[in-house]
């Protein structure tokens, strides 16, 4: 299992509705609204490197509101 965040940077006034909307994705564990350089930081797992790959570009990035996405997988050190 491969888990990573993605933080989200939306269009103003967006970030609840993102969050939301994220919420529902298969594989999403929890998304949400937040201050700061990003307004939403989703928490996600999929099978593999290339699952979550076409989680993040098919599904993540094609809600309306998300002007960029920053993706950044747990690692186990």
């Amino acid at each position: 299992m491969v888990q990573a965040y993605i933080l989200i940077q939306t269009e103003v006034g967006k970030a609840a509705d993102v969050a939301a909307e994220i919420a529902r994705i298969k594989g999403v564990t929890l998304a949400e609204d937040v201050t700061g350089p990003y307004d939403v930081i989703v928490r996600a797992e999929a099978s593999n490197v290339d699952d979550l790959g076409r989680l993040v570009v098919a599904r993540v990035q094609g809600v309306p509101g998300i002007t960029r996405t920053l993706t950044c997988p747990v690692v186990h050190i």
